[in-house]
């Protein structure tokens, strides 16, 4: 009889038997094991919903040459213990035929275990809308009851990461990201009014005061006014800010502003580190134990780019602040691109904070405005020029007009041309920190908070019809 112990597919054995297969000179190997449940609705009643679970393993093999360390990387859906050798092999492979990697640095030594490595992934299920529900429920019958039809999804998802290192690293980390988007339309359609929420937990969300907000928006939008393209008083609501901040903290690699090809480059070379962005005490930072806006607290790096490395996996993350007192303090670095810089070793985080020290909320940054306009979001942003970091985009679903304090109606939607470092620069007022969801990136990267801004002549570019 056969005494061998069956194989199993847990996410920490799986780890251990791709590393104990490698053969390369260090290997790291990451297992995303991920659920996500979802709830689908159109005009004012569920559609669809349901709950998926999936598995990712990305071996990261590295071989040492004599011209120096060469990386392989392969990722794969969906496997089982039994496809692990060939798995292994293939990042082996990419290893032997790729050349010195630039980037490369020494695997992070290892010591490092997370409580838990052994145990079960977390996971969701459709009960973490066991309050939602209901609620959600209401706010169909009170939308219904109100002459108006609500669209929109909420979506949970659950990633246990588990980290396994030749060096001896075992580390995990689990991420819950909720997102709610709710929608309302009048029912000819020609009025639209869009809010939405960033939760780990589906406990802190109230559909029905969204519903209620929305509900507002369109009673504003019932008196439509034409305005035509220009500089505008603007108030940036914290969604619009946070995508444009987003973006910001994506273009802000160290080494690409050291080689001179970023707004956060220097004239002649070097930094702009040190200089001062806003005359507002701005402060825009990353910090993994942030409350409500917890990330992983160790690189979790999946491939190497500009600013990332899969040789820092493993890496410890620490709180940084990009903006300190409207100064820029650091910008992105890896291990390798902070040598080339000179700049302290401070890899992304995956969240983002603005504070500015303001504490009106937006409806009191509204009643003190005498003529402008208010934001709802921002999509379909692109970059324009990478040197300024100049931003093209369209306004969506609600541009209001204020006059004297109140919003009178609704105006059409424009084209905007903007750089988020130069609107930080010119804000004069910004509300209270709040939690916000970044419309446009919300695919991507959910967990921010920022206040509200006032920008005296944001730039309406072109008016943009039938948005």
């Amino acid at each position: 009889m056969s005494t061998r112990t069956p194989r199993t597919n847990a996410p920490h054995e799986v780890v251990e038997r791709a590393l104990a297969l490698s053969r390369a000179d260090g290997c790291v190997v990451i297992a995303d094991e991920t659920t996500t449940a979802n709830l689908r609705w159109a005009g004012n009643a569920l559609t669809t919903n349901g709950v998926t679970r999936g598995r990712t393993l990305t071996v990261i093999a590295t071989v040492d040459g004599k011209e120096g360390t060469a990386s392989g990387v392969v990722s794969r859906a969906a496997v089982t213990a039994d496809d692990l050798e060939g798995l292994v092999r293939a990042a082996e492979a990419a290893a032997g035929a790729a050349g010195p990697a630039d980037d490369a640095r020494p695997l992070v030594p290892g010591g490092a275990s997370s409580p838990g490595f052994t145990e079960p992934p977390a996971e969701t299920s459709s009960e973490v809308f066991a309050d939602f529900a209901p609620a959600l429920g209401e706010s169909f019958r009170r939308a219904r009851d109100g002459g108006r039809e609500l669209y929109g999804f909420a979506s949970h998802g659950m990633v246990s990461s588990y980290m396994g290192s030749s060096t001896g690293l075992r580390l995990r980390h689990d991420q819950p990201t909720g997102t709610l988007e709710l929608n309302a339309k009048s029912p000819d359609r020609s009025r639209s009014a869009w809010a939405g929420r960033a939760t780990r937990d589906f406990e802190d969300v109230d559909p029905l005061a969204m519903d209620a907000e929305l509900a507002r928006r369109l009673a504003w939008a019932e008196r439509r006014i034409e305005l035509p393209a220009g500089r505008y008083e603007t108030l940036l609501p914290p969604t619009a800010v946070a995508d444009l901040l987003v973006y910001q903290l994506w273009s802000s690699g160290a080494r690409d502003a050291a080689e001179g090809r970023t707004v956060f480059s220097a004239p002649g070379g070097g930094t702009r580190v040190g200089e001062k962005l806003s005359g507002l005490p701005m402060t825009l930072r990353s910090d993994p134990g942030a409350a409500g806006l917890e990330c992983a607290p160790f690189v979790l790096a999946h491939s190497s780019g500009d600013d990332a490395s899969v040789f820092d996996n493993g890496l410890p993350l620490e709180p940084t602040d990009w903006i300190r007192d409207g100064a820029l303090n650091q910008l992105v670095t890896t291990r390798h691109s902070a040598e080339l810089t000179g700049l302290p070793v401070a890899p992304a985080v995956d969240n983002l904070l603005l504070e500015a020290g303001g504490s009106k909320a937006l409806d009191e940054l509204v009643a003190g405005t005498e003529r402008g306009l208010l934001l709802t979001c921002l999509w379909y942003i692109r970059e324009v020029d990478p040197a300024t970091l100049l931003l093209t985009g369209l306004t969506r679903d609600g541009v209001y007009l204020v006059e004297g304090g109140e919003v009178v109606g609704e105006v059409n939607n424009f084209r905007f041309n903007e750089s988020p470092v130069d609107l930080l620069g010119r804000a004069t007022e910004a509300g209270r920190t709040e939690r916000t969801l970044p419309r446009e990136w919300s695919d991507y990267f959910t967990r921010a908070a920022t206040p509200a801004l006032r920008i005296p002549d944001f730039n309406m570019s072109s008016v943009s019809p039938g948005v």
